[in-house]
């Protein structure tokens, strides 16, 4: 007998959530359920996957690989550059260019996040990010459409995925508008669960979450990124702690790092004012997988990164400060220029990191209220 599209979805997805139990990111046999039962691909009907050169090529039910790209444990890239006409362009070209700004985020992350949630059923969350639908699918699932309320800025982006889900037989709450704000039509929420990058975390997440709810989201940032949970007092403060899981999503698009580009440019281009070498191996540095990176993060606070041929490595920071690398078989060459020598704060910024103990990012705790945001450990702290 000839294999159904549903046969093979199921095959797949009972597959993908096997990896995430062996990974070690699912345990909730909850959300295992969900991850089996609910269907990726009904949320990903059409997609971008990035080409060797860069590029978007479309993608959607016609190739005969899109169920199998649908699950895998990678992000599917539906919006280009806030632009939907970029999929009739890409469709017509072969490929466009552009930045993301919708997804389905990696099944991974998604898993990471949703436990860390630690939400039961007939809790309330408001999910801040619609997206394609699909994790507002999941929340439904284990908790009951009536609790989850899912916002997004993008009205075109939140009717799409209204209509996912309400072919998937899912009907939460969906609401366009900014998730900076929250929403607080519905408020007060047990828990809060944001599936883009945030600069800051916003006052009003912890003044609509109840005493003792839970905040779970990521940080924008260029270096030293990743996942926090925090635990909300009801009146806009809440403290918590770094998770050891990493996780990058696309930013809030309020918080969009706007002018990375154009300091990049700078240091890509600009006349060093100092040239140097060091032992230090950019990887450590800019590399999520090192043990240093959101170290690293707190003692460069602003800076972005990009990467360059024949493995150059470019820090930039607003205030005009660069670093130019590229690495040598023993360390790197290093050019510098500005009101600041990044790559001076990083190699200082290392050798404390040693002084303390070689400290990973779950050793670090978060605070936040209105007197500002910061991490801390053994007695010190740095802003958010």
């Amino acid at each position: 007998m000839r294999e159904t599209l549903d046969d093979r979805a199921a095959t797949l997805r009972n597959r993908m959530t096997d990896d995430l139990t062996t990974e070690g990111v699912l345990h909730d046999a909850r959300w295992s359920r969900a991850f089996r039962e609910v269907d990726r691909h009904a949320f990903l009907p059409r997609f971008f996957r990035q080409l060797v050169d860069g590029t978007w090529g479309p993608v959607d039910s016609d190739d005969p690989d899109w169920l199998s790209m649908v699950y895998r444990d990678r992000v599917c890239v539906t919006q280009l550059n806030g632009d939907d006409d970029a999929w009739r362009r890409a469709v017509d070209d072969g490929a466009v260019t552009g930045v993301p700004t919708c997804s389905s985020s990696m099944p991974t992350i998604m898993a990471i996040m949703l436990e860390a949630l630690d939400a039961r059923r007939g809790q309330s969350v408001l999910e801040i990010g619609t997206g394609t639908g699909y994790n507002a699918a999941l929340l439904c699932h284990a908790l009951g459409d009536e609790h989850v309320t899912t916002v997004d800025v993008d009205p075109g982006v939140l009717e799409r995925a209204r209509g996912h889900l309400a072919a998937a037989g899912r009907s939460p709450a969906c609401a366009v508008g900014d998730g900076e704000l929250g929403w607080p039509d519905r408020a007060p929420y047990d828990r809060v669960l944001c599936t883009c990058a945030v600069s800051r975390i916003p006052l009003a997440w912890f003044t609509q979450t109840k005493p003792g709810g839970v905040v779970v989201t990521t940080l924008n940032r260029s270096i030293g990124a990743g996942l926090v949970r925090l635990v909300s007092d009801g009146g806009g403060r809440g403290e918590g702690r770094v998770l050891a899981e990493d996780g990058r999503f696309m930013p809030l698009r309020a918080h969009a790092q706007s002018w990375a580009n154009d300091v990049l440019a700078l240091a890509r281009a600009a006349r060093p004012d100092e040239r140097g070498r060091t032992a230090l191996d950019p990887t450590l540095v800019v590399d999520p997988r090192s043990p240093f990176e959101f170290f690293a993060g707190l003692v460069l606070p602003e800076v972005v990164v990009g990467h360059g041929e024949r493995d150059r490595v470019h820090l930039a920071h607003p205030d005009g400060s660069w670093a130019r690398l590229r690495r040598r078989d023993r360390g790197a060459r290093v050019d510098q220029g500005g009101p600041r020598r990044l790559w001076h704060l990083a190699e200082a910024g290392y050798r404390r990191w040693l002084d303390l103990g070689r400290p990973r990012r779950d050793r670090f705790s978060v605070t936040v209220g209105p007197e500002g945001q910061r991490f801390h450990f053994d007695g010190l702290d740095w802003p958010v």
